[in-house]
């Protein structure tokens, strides 16, 4: 059996977890955490917590709220009624119970 083809005749990609979208770039946010010069201070103080502190808790939520962003606006992308194609069912390779 050859693989799917989308409607417009155009190859579908080896996987659908490689397919592109410039809502990705959102994913690089949370990676701002990592970036230590952009928080290595202890002013200004939140709550008595040192700046240091506080903005990486901050990244927590704001990170949750990227990756929600991201999966609301490209889980279109497997198409209509393509969403199951894939499932539980056929991932033991349509073994029966």
């Amino acid at each position: 059996m050859s693989p799917p083809t989308p409607r417009d005749g155009s190859p579908a990609p080896a996987h659908p977890a490689l397919r592109w979208s410039n809502w990705n770039l959102l994913l690089f946010v949370p990676l701002l955490m990592l970036v230590t010069p952009l928080y290595n201070s202890v002013e200004p103080r939140l709550l008595g917590f040192p700046f240091f502190y506080w903005q990486q808790f901050l990244y927590v939520p704001v990170g949750v709220i990227c990756v929600a962003i991201v999966f609301a606006k490209t889980r279109h992308l497997d198409g209509p009624g393509d969403r199951d194609a894939g499932g539980a069912r056929d991932a033991d390779g349509g073994a029966e119970r």
